[in-house]
């Protein structure tokens, strides 16, 4: 079967998470065919699905202005793997830590934005997580931090903070995975994943 991924692109790498799910299909053997999702009626077809980086407050906005909002929730809800990165974990958070951002409260954690320092603070960083073998290189741009991590399972901690969680068929993390060339973040997120239906 072919499986369908969405990445929600209302902003952020929409086309370097496409290509980071396309590389981990073919890794893990399956055929997938990706959409980018700017409008309702969208999310309730797809397997799978990636919330991008960018601007959390705009990306909240946008969310709620075209409707995606609540198809996220029932997609996580339908027990449906998601990938929420930087901006994206913030968004899905319980608690996003700033009352400008309408978060989906999908996410059983509390964040802070920017908190590894702004845009000039960015830095890469080999990261060991929890079913990789080899360090993940972590790209850290306006990274936001759990501060709390709730009943999720930390996968990650960078300087003694978690940096990347999994709760049932969400995997959220503070950095982009979607700006290297490994793809086994994606892979971990989706293809391993026990949630992910490829029977029908």
């Amino acid at each position: 079967m072919t499986l369908t991924a969405g990445v929600i692109g209302v902003q952020g790498d929409v086309a370097e998470h496409a290509n980071a799910i396309t590389r981990a299909a073919t890794a893990h053997g399956e055929r997938v065919d990706v959409r980018e999702i700017r409008d309702s009626g969208l999310v309730p077809d797809c397997d799978l699905l990636s919330m991008p980086g960018g601007e959390s407050t705009t990306i909240s906005r946008l969310l709620r202005r075209e409707e995606i909002a609540p198809e996220i929730r029932e997609h996580v809800a339908a027990g449906k793997p998601l990938l929420a990165t930087c901006a994206g974990l913030i968004v899905a958070a319980r608690d996003a830590g700033d009352e400008r951002v309408a978060n989906l409260d999908v996410l059983d954690v509390t964040v802070e934005r920017n908190a590894f320092g702004r845009q000039r603070d960015s830095f890469e960083a080999p990261i060991g997580i929890a079913g990789l073998d080899e360090p993940f290189p972590g790209v850290f741009i306006r990274a936001p931090v759990i501060t709390d991590s709730g009943e999720c399972e930390v996968l990650a901690t960078w300087d003694d903070r978690p940096v990347a969680v999994r709760s049932g068929p969400i995997v959220g993390t503070s950095f982009h995975p979607e700006l290297t060339d490994d793809a086994r973040l994606h892979g971990l997120a989706f293809f391993e994943n026990p949630a992910l239906d490829t029977s029908a």
